[in-house]
């Protein structure tokens, strides 16, 4: 219990940014031509169609002399049928002109700007209980379903592979931030554990569903005192990412503005019968966005345990964080376990994990009366 307490002393708070400096940038969407592109198990975003992305990249640079802008990165997108373009702005720009300019041009099919999002979690007095555990029966539920059937994406800061509670894990390890190496970070690394660390290892946590694996998807970055964030531009990439590898649950443990690209990417991923779990922001009216679209699972922390929260952290150490995207994590493993016993499974209002276990398997489960 000693190293555990000093373990949990040792945790660095969350941090993170995109950049020191904001830069205004615009995403702008060119029309593919008609799907014929094959998507292979190495499939990393490019598709096979170079002479056609070369004729709409030439586009964009018209576009980007044009108006004054400057290209930036690219990335193809063929579940939505479009090419994404990031355009970088002056400083002194009239960011509503150049939209509105670039957005009459036929060659375009929409444009928007690159929309910035951040973590909802933060570093709380020490509390080396998991709160699952008691809450939600976790050892009851575990002889029910581990959520072995499950995989879950993970769009979020970067998570720590190597970690003892998650090492094996984490199935598929990409990045999506622009010439920025994969790192390991708390928030990421913090979302894996309670979704998936070890059980009865002898180290650290739990995960809410030990069976369950992950996609390690890189679309925030952390900086010293700052929550994680990303933007609209390496969250759609990974979102992209993730539809095309169809894990069972989408974890977006995140909020900030309605962003265009992400719903029509959101509303792929959900007619897939991909589940998608965002952490709601109590600061908004509506919960924040991914949390209020349409068919996504917005959990706060008075639906899923999100306080005092045990997690994993980079390096091999743990801490105690609190914050709604602790609550989104809780509910994507629930949403695991399900996945295992009935696919068609949900929650949804206060989660009552024992009911919700229950009902899949088709009997009590945890916490029954005789």
């Amino acid at each position: 219990m000693k190293n555990w307490l000093c373990a949990l002393l040792l945790a660095l708070s969350i941090g993170p940014a995109i950049g020191a400096e904001e830069v205004q940038q615009v995403m702008v969407m060119l029309h593919l031509p008609a799907p014929h592109f094959r998507a292979d198990a190495g499939y990393g975003g490019a598709y096979r169609d170079e002479g056609g992305r070369s004729a709409r990249r030439r586009i964009a640079q018209e576009l980007a002399a044009t108006h004054g802008l400057t290209l930036v990165s690219d990335w193809p997108m063929p579940v939505l049928g479009i090419d994404c373009f990031v355009l970088a702005l002056p400083a002194d720009a009239d960011v509503a002109a150049i939209t509105a300019a670039l957005a009459k041009d036929k060659r375009v099919e929409w444009v928007q700007p690159v929309s910035t999002f951040h973590g909802l979690g933060t570093g709380d007095p020490l509390y080396p209980v998991q709160p699952a555990k008691a809450l939600w029966h976790l050892d009851e539920l575990h002889q029910a379903t581990t959520g072995r059937t499950a995989t879950v994406a993970i769009i979020d800061s970067g998570v720590d592979d190597q970690h003892p509670d998650l090492k094996g894990q984490v199935l598929v390890r990409e990045n999506f931030i622009d010439a920025s190496p994969f790192v390991a970070e708390n928030h990421g690394t913090a979302v894996a554990g309670i979704i998936a660390a070890h059980a009865d290892n002898g180290i650290g946590i739990r995960g809410v569903a030990p069976g369950a694996h992950l996609l390690a998807l890189r679309a925030c970055r952390e900086l010293a005192g700052q929550a994680a964030q990303c933007d609209s531009y390496s969250l759609g990439k990974a979102l992209h990412f993730a539809i095309m590898r169809e894990p069972t649950i989408i974890n977006l443990s995140l909020t900030g503005p309605p962003d265009r690209l992400l719903q029509r990417l959101l509303d792929v991923a959900l007619a897939r019968g991909i589940r998608v779990v965002g952490a709601f922001d109590g600061q908004t009216r509506d919960g924040g966005f991914p949390a209020s679209w349409p068919g996504v699972v917005g959990v706060s922390e008075r639906m899923a345990p999100g306080r005092d929260i045990p997690v994993t952290l980079p390096g091999g150490r743990f801490g105690v964080l609190t914050g709604s995207s602790f609550a989104a994590a809780h509910t994507s493993g629930l949403l695991a376990l399900l996945r295992q016993l009935q696919p068609s499974a949900s929650v949804e209002g206060a989660i009552d994990a024992c009911a919700s276990v229950g009902k899949a398997a088709g009997h009590c489960v945890c916490a029954c009366t005789k």
